[in-house]
Parts: C-alpha cells; sequence; structure tokens
C-alpha cells in the first residue's frame, strides 16, 4: 500500500494511524475477517476454505485471529441463514 501511494513505509504507517485507530496491517485483517464473516460455511471444513479465500494459507492462524476479533470461533458464529438448524423464511 505504502508503494501504491508513493510513500515510504514508515511514512504510509504514520499517515494511515492518524487518519485510523489502527496499524495498516490490523486494518487489512479486520477487513478480511469482517468477510470471511459473511461467507456461509455449513460444514466444519468449510470453514478453513473461507480462510483460504480471504488469504489465510494457515487454518489455525484464521481462526486464531477470528477467535480474537470476534470472541468465538468461525463455525459458531457463521450467518444464521447458513447453519443446518434454521429452516428458510417463508416468503
Amino acid at each position: 500500500m505504502a508503494r501504491l501511494s508513493g510513500m515510504s513505509v514508515s511514512a504510509f504507517h504514520r499517515a494511515f494511524q492518524a487518519a485510523t485507530p489502527i496499524s495498516p496491517i490490523r486494518f487489512r485483517t479486520e477487513i478480511r475477517l469482517q468477510e470471511a464473516r459473511l461467507m456461509p460455511a455449513t460444514r466444519p471444513g468449510e470453514v478453513t476454505a473461507v480462510g483460504r479465500r480471504v488469504g489465510y494459507d494457515n487454518s489455525s492462524r484464521f481462526n486464531r485471529e477470528y477467535r480474537r476479533l470476534f470472541g468465538a470461533p468461525r463455525a459458531v458464529t457463521r450467518p444464521a441463514s447458513a447453519r443446518p438448524d434454521r429452516a428458510p423464511a417463508a416468503t
């Protein structure tokens, strides 16, 4: 991101933190995890696939970061519409 903005890494980091309360790396991590939170996963193996789709090659790291941000593992916080115990809304 720094290179794209034409700034040094340290100057970009300072400017980013002046505009936001978090570092650029933390910002990117939170965006990835917010995206993962919106992706449906109905089977346990799909949690790893969700992590890969948002840029995590290591499922343990994905799970650890997800739990740190949302306070629960990905399997527990998946969207209600993706839960097998929930019937689709009647129309």
